[in-house]
């Protein structure tokens, strides 16, 4: 039980050879209020984002998005209706928040998935998608594993919202690959 308890300590919270040390030198184990009778190895859970989500992604608009100010409003106003629909987990973290790297950089929509554990970059174009889209992605991800992450979080993923012919196109950004799904807007 004492082993398994460690082993799942390390899955959980992704401890490092000196963290995990430190854990059974402060006895953690024998600390327990609770000792469950029998302690069984959990396996990482595998959870994908693209799995858990519809397709299309479907919001509900106060008004027309004539620009990428009224598209971010309609997406906050409609915001629990758009986390259902995108799947498990989402949590709101904020809107133009602010990252500072010599320069100050403004992310559209900052939200966090505790199934993924980690932080989502939401980027809006009214505009169909381009390579520097997924470059400035990569980069706003980079600051908010820099800036924001804790050491306990996964990497980054980002969602790119552009728009191609009459829909919107929800793109999702995860280190080397791009997953586009279609994403409307009610009117």
């Amino acid at each position: 039980n004492k082993r398994n308890y460690y082993i799942n300590l390390c899955i959980k919270k992704k401890l490092s050879d000196r963290e995990l040390a430190q854990e059974i030198k402060n006895n953690a184990y024998e600390r327990l209020i609770n000792k469950p009778d029998k302690i069984e190895i959990e396996t990482p859970k595998t959870y994908s984002i693209t799995t858990d989500m519809q397709n299309p992604i479907i919001i509900p608009a106060q008004s027309k998005a004539n620009n990428e100010h009224d598209l971010e409003l309609n997406i906050l106003a409609n915001l629990d209706y758009f986390f259902k629909q995108l799947g498990v987990g989402f949590l709101y973290a904020g809107h133009q928040y602010k990252l500072t790297k010599d320069n100050h950089n403004y992310i559209d929509i900052l939200l966090f998935n505790i199934e993924l554990n980690c932080y989502v970059v939401v980027k809006l174009k009214l505009r169909s998608l381009r390579k520097e889209d997924k470059a400035q992605m990569e980069f706003y991800m980079k600051l908010v594993d820099e800036q924001v992450k804790e050491v306990y979080h996964n990497k980054t993923i980002g969602i790119i919202i552009s728009k191609e012919s009459d829909e919107f196109i929800v793109n999702f950004v995860r280190q080397e690959d791009i997953i586009p799904l279609s994403f409307l807007m009610e009117l």
